[in-house]
């Protein structure tokens, strides 16, 4: 008697593609323990304290701000329409450099589209991926907000579930958003109508912002005659949250009737923000595929994006004759004619720092974030001005100017660890290349944190400079804070290139996930208890004091004593990890 038994069918792609995902990221976890438990306890403190603080800020700060009388609910509610609106368009940008990252510049990508799996399953895996990466800081930002809003406000136990539903659903909006936006960018970047248009198009969104937000003054006697006026023309520049169809506002709207007990009203737009999440997610998981699959043959397939402009291609031209004549007389191009000027920086140190300032000007992805970064910086100083106008208290400048310091190295610290602590891993499976050679692995690290600490000087001096000119300090602070912001950039360009020794990957090409991995997470959290901590105790002792009427005979030996443990806690907190680095690549075998 024969069976015939039927073959079982197999699993769906994408099915397998994320649980083959899932599986991975929970050996990592596990694998965590076995690195070092005293690092992830360490992690986990970081990860507890700021859930914790973050939540006790909120929640204080939502308590004072409803103290205010008659205006604290409309304070309140502002802020929540003012808080997701940002949100929702840092959330657009960030995923769509994520999406083209790893859309076109990705192994995975590439080897996925060489087997035989369908297009628009790949494409749905890297919408999930990017989305994924680009908004799990989000969640993790106003997570601890939410818990202090529905705390303040009493809500019933059902108000935190439905939260965790709409922010779902929020997050899927700027996720599909940004992958259009990256297809439609790989496949039109190179053509000049495309440029004109967005080159014309930021200047005018940024003129208009300009104008838009240019600062009104308020005199004294409009702040003594008619108070809601004046709060009303301050408030006005901030109506465009409540645009009925931005989802921030659906979500915002949602929030707040729930937890004023408006559940109609509330399930109304979740309801508005679960169709919108539907149809845009319907259509990117089924329309896609063939556009990723034009746009990465176009991505992949051409040279530059200014090739079809005619100074360009004179410029290539010009290139090609004097490397024909650089062939005959001296084969140099003209980096390494800078750097080799009067030969001061010897053959094979310029070898090496131009082989990273290459790769690093080679990945568009790389020095696209990092210009989109300065690019928030740069809006960011031009808004100090307006900013202190306002501010005639000492105690206030002061805080001010400390709060500044805070902000550049934040942002410092965000290059380190973005940009500096995976170059050592980006060496790659071809580091034994470098190892051999006779420059060594340990001098090559050593070169990575001067060329970084040098590269990041002479930012960070500027940043500090520009910002304290704008804040109207005098020359005596200027150098003050310029002198601190000096000593935290080797202190913390030490600990980036010292954990991207200590925990390098060379299987991942992409610096996105090498940056997520443990060690990248672990510089972040070093770097910012650092920055706490700096900023903290140069504030407590500072030389000018918060209160300049009050005398202190003891504010000299005081500011003393507290820049000598500011500089050796520096040293310390920079030279250890970067030892223990230089220890691991020297007994490393290849």
């Amino acid at each position: 008697m024969i069976s015939l038994t039927v073959p079982a069918r197999p699993p769906h792609p994408l099915r397998l593609l994320l649980r083959i995902a899932s599986m991975s990221a929970w050996r990592r976890m596990v694998s965590l323990k076995d690195q070092s438990w005293f690092l992830l306890a360490l992690i986990a403190t970081f990860l507890v304290g700021y859930v914790g603080l973050s939540f006790s800020l909120f929640y204080g700060g939502l308590r004072f701000i409803g103290r205010f009388p008659g205006l604290g609910g409309l304070l309140v509610e502002r802020l929540l329409f003012l808080l997701f609106a940002f949100l929702f368009a840092l959330l657009l940008i960030s995923n769509l450099v994520i999406a083209y990252t790893n859309l076109f510049r990705n192994r995975e990508t590439a080897f996925l589209l060489t087997l035989p799996v369908p297009r628009q399953t790949v494409f749905q895996w890297k919408l999930i991926e990017s989305t994924l990466l680009a908004s799990w800081a989000f969640v993790f930002l106003v997570a601890p907000l939410l818990a202090a809003y529905g705390l303040v406000n009493r809500v019933d136990w059902h108000f935190y579930p439905m939260v965790v539903v709409l922010v779902a659903l929020f997050i899927v909006l700027p996720g599909v958003v940004g992958c259009w936006l990256a297809l439609q960018v790989a496949r039109f970047l190179d053509r000049k109508a495309f440029q004109v248009v967005l080159v014309v198009g930021l200047a005018t969104v940024v003129g208009l912002l300009l104008f838009k937000f240019r600062p009104e003054p308020i005199t004294d006697e409009a702040l003594e005659t008619r108070v809601l006026s004046v709060i009303d023309r301050l408030l006005d520049n901030t109506r465009f949250a409540q645009f009925p169809l931005l989802p921030s506002y659906w979500l915002s709207s949602s929030v707040q009737n729930w937890s004023e007990g408006a559940i109609r009203t509330a399930l109304f737009f979740a309801a508005v923000l679960l169709s919108y999440a539907l149809l845009f997610g319907w259509i990117a998981a089924t329309r896609f595929g063939n556009s990723f699959y034009e746009a990465s043959s176009i991505v992949h397939g051409r040279g530059s994006m200014f090739s079809r402009w005619n100074w360009f291609q004179l410029l290539e031209e010009r290139q090609r004759r004097v490397q024909r004549l650089s062939v005959l007389l001296r084969p140099r191009d003209w980096l390494d004619g800078v750097l080799g000027w009067r030969g001061i920086v010897p053959p094979d140190v310029r070898a090496l720092v131009a082989k990273d300032l290459r790769v690093f000007w080679r990945d568009t992805t790389q020095w696209g974030q990092a210009l989109m970064l300065f690019g928030l910086l740069t809006v960011y100083i031009i808004n100090l001005r307006h900013f202190t106008r306002q501010l005639d208290s000492p105690f206030w400048i002061s805080l001010v100017s400390y709060l500044n310091l805070g902000a550049c190295a934040l942002n410092l610290a965000t290059l380190t660890t973005r940009f500096v602590f995976p170059q050592f891993s980006l060496e790659g499976k071809r580091v034994w290349v470098v190892g051999l050679a006779p420059i060594g692995l340990v001098r090559v690290v050593r070169l990575k944190f001067w060329l970084a600490s040098v590269t990041t000087l002479g930012l960070t001096i500027g940043l500090i400079l520009l910002s304290c000119s704008m804040l109207g300090l005098d020359a005596a602070h200027s150098v003050f804070f310029a002198f601190a912001i000096a000593v935290m950039t080797f202190t913390l360009n030490g600990i980036a290139v010292g954990l991207g020794a200590l925990y390098p990957n060379f299987k991942e090409s992409n610096p996105s996930k090498i940056v997520s991995g443990f060690g990248g997470t672990f510089c972040l959290v070093l770097s910012f208890l650092y920055i706490v901590g700096s900023v903290v105790l140069l504030a407590v002792a500072s030389p000018w004091g918060w209160r300049p009427e009050a005398s202190d005979d003891f504010a000299p030996a005081k500011a003393a004593f507290t820049w000598t443990v500011f500089v050796l806690s520096s040293v310390l907190a920079g030279w250890i990890p970067l030892r223990l680095g230089l220890r691991k690549v020297a007994d490393t075998e290849l």
